[in-house]
């Protein structure tokens, strides 16, 4: 059961946040419960470019830190239902990209802004909260690397894949893992060949993680093709 029970949401500014105890009044003068929905933020964009996302035409990257490539902002409080989504460059209103999103009540979503700048999207995938087992961490794979193609992601050492053959904007299912206090990452292309590596990476038992190819193989800048993990819970 995905559910946020037992996740500590992070409450926004008026933008986005509200209690969880907040009600609504209906026409009948009984009082139902906002159904509030958890919504991570998470920039894959390869650019130098900052931008900003909007939830129903209100700022919800209103945050002292920049949303910049590869940044990830922790869940917010967003009300369950439809909702519509638009990314623009930072300080600006005009929507580079739109969508309308579903949202369950009380479960927890990751979107990405994927895709080159120039044609930029969302990704929304569901978070599995449920804990592992005893010992064990869970983990996913997003492949968000516009140009790298066909990916897989094996852990160093190991004669397996862990996650095999994801296309662009293809999200694995969750893997229970061991925990480990240095635990290194292989990303390899179509061929098998090792791209780049997550190195030393702590996972911790009983928690819950996103590891994600972003950037661009044919760049050599910040933007270039890299992995990343956060941790969901």
């Amino acid at each position: 059961m995905r559910t946020l029970s037992g996740l500590k949401l992070f409450i926004s500014t008026i933008v986005i946040g509200l209690s969880l105890t907040s009600c609504l009044k209906n026409k009948n003068s009984d009082y139902q419960p906002v159904q509030i929905s958890g919504l991570s933020l998470i920039n894959a964009v390869p650019s130098s470019t900052n931008l900003d996302v909007y939830v129903d035409n209100l700022k919800a990257t209103n945050f002292s830190i920049d949303f910049s490539f590869g940044t990830k902002i922790d869940y917010l409080n967003a009300y369950s239902g439809k909702r519509k989504i638009d990314l623009t460059k930072q300080g600006l209103q005009t929507s580079l990209a739109s969508t309308t999103i579903t949202l369950d009540p009380q479960i927890g979503y990751s979107l990405f802004a994927v895709n080159k700048i120039e044609t930029p999207e969302f990704l929304l995938l569901k978070d599995d909260l449920t804990a592992p087992q005893s010992g064990k961490a869970k983990v996913r794979f997003v492949n968000l690397s516009p140009d790298l193609g066909i990916a897989s992601l094996a852990i160093n050492g190991s004669n397996a894949n862990l996650f095999s053959n994801l296309a662009f904007k293809q999200a694995s299912d969750y893997a229970e893992i061991t925990a480990g206090t240095s635990v290194t990452f292989d990303l390899k292309n179509s061929n098998g060949t090792v791209e780049t590596q997550l190195s030393q990476a702590q996972i911790e038992a009983g928690k819950i993680y996103t590891i994600y190819a972003k950037g661009l193989k044919s760049a050599s800048d910040n933007t270039q093709l890299s992995v990343s993990i956060f941790r969901q819970k």
